[in-house]
């Protein structure tokens, strides 16, 4: 997805505080994903920001922001991210007989690392992916936290710069 495509795809998406109360809800239920597609987004989200010191990628529910942003984001947007999706589960397939999420995490880092330095669908969509999981991780409460972590930012200094 390039810089262009991207705006276009943000600005049609929902308000950050809509966003918000949808996908922190208890009983949360996909509208785009189906049960699959959304483990699989659990999986490769989590792989892209992995939980360390600081909560990851699951913790923020990258899962649940991405399947809101697609789902009132354009169609063409939809049908990449599905593709590519479709993709990884047919590469996973071909290479150990079994869907992506269902391979041990060294696979699943081992398909990445390919697709990171390879070239075609696999790479243009593992491009998606890391560009809508970073910028989604980092609009979380807890993304955000991450970014202050050790005061990098003066207190007071985010809100003021919102307020102008």
């Amino acid at each position: 997805m390039d810089r262009r495509n991207l705006l276009q795809f943000a600005a049609v998406a929902a308000p950050a505080s809509a966003l918000a109360q949808v996908s922190t809800l208890p009983d949360w239920k996909p509208e785009l994903f189906d049960s699959h597609q959304n483990e699989t987004v659990i999986a490769l989200t989590e792989l892209i920001i992995p939980a360390t010191d600081t909560p990851g990628a699951k913790a923020a529910l990258v899962n649940r922001w991405m399947d809101r942003m697609l789902g009132v984001g354009p169609q063409e947007q939809k049908d990449a991210f599905f593709s590519g999706l479709a993709w990884l589960d047919g590469h996973s397939i071909a290479l150990h007989k079994k869907p992506f999420v269902k391979l041990t995490e060294a696979q699943q880092v081992a398909i990445l690392k390919e697709l990171d330095g390879g070239q075609g669908p696999g790479n243009q969509f593992f491009r998606m992916a890391k560009g809508l999981t970073s910028r989604l991780y980092y609009a979380t409460e807890i993304g955000m936290r991450e970014l202050n972590k050790g005061g990098r930012v003066p207190a007071g200094a985010y809100v003021q710069a919102c307020k102008s």
